[in-house]
């Protein structure tokens, strides 16, 4: 499944002549390598920042410390600002944001692991940040995860799965 949409996403982001960027916090690059798995890849996906770390949240994608003090990593907000950050730093038309907590443990009662904010800006619809509750494993949370970025990218971008 995962594999299959980064091919829809692929196709659709070629069609467009868009290039995509990700910036990933909890799934450590699961995002850009479900994306550099897809043959042709090299034509549509520009480059992947792996920011696990607040430093480099704001080093590499220009997240407000600001931002991180007042709403947490884990937030609709921080997501955006790495959304947008992405996108400056690169060459790309469109990008992805995933921060969240796989779990099992690092949660809060206000943030249980499993919690995920996603965001997606560029192309032709307005920026988009949401939050996710993912249940399941550590590995399985971070799986849906990339699942859910990719179908949210193909929605926007008005393609069907």
């Amino acid at each position: 499944m995962l594999y299959g949409l980064a091919e829809v996403l692929g196709r659709a982001l070629s069609a467009r002549g868009y290039k995509l960027v990700t910036a990933e916090s909890c799934t450590g690059g699961w995002l850009a390598q479900a994306m550099t798995a897809v043959p042709g890849s090299s034509g549509w996906f520009e480059r992947g920042f792996v920011v696990y770390s607040n430093a480099s949240k704001c080093e590499l994608l220009g997240v407000r410390a600001e931002t991180l003090a007042r709403f947490g990593a884990v937030s609709i907000e921080t997501a955006a600002e790495m959304a947008e950050g992405a996108l400056r730093a690169s060459h790309a038309d469109v990008s992805i944001a995933i921060t969240g907590i796989a779990g099992p443990a690092g949660g809060t009662a206000e943030r249980p692991a499993g919690t995920i904010c996603l965001a997606w800006r560029g192309g032709p619809q307005p920026p988009q940040a949401r939050v996710f509750q993912i249940e399941g494993t550590r590995e399985g949370v971070r799986r849906r995860a990339v699942v859910v970025a990719l179908e949210g990218l193909i929605e926007r971008l008005g393609t069907g799965a």
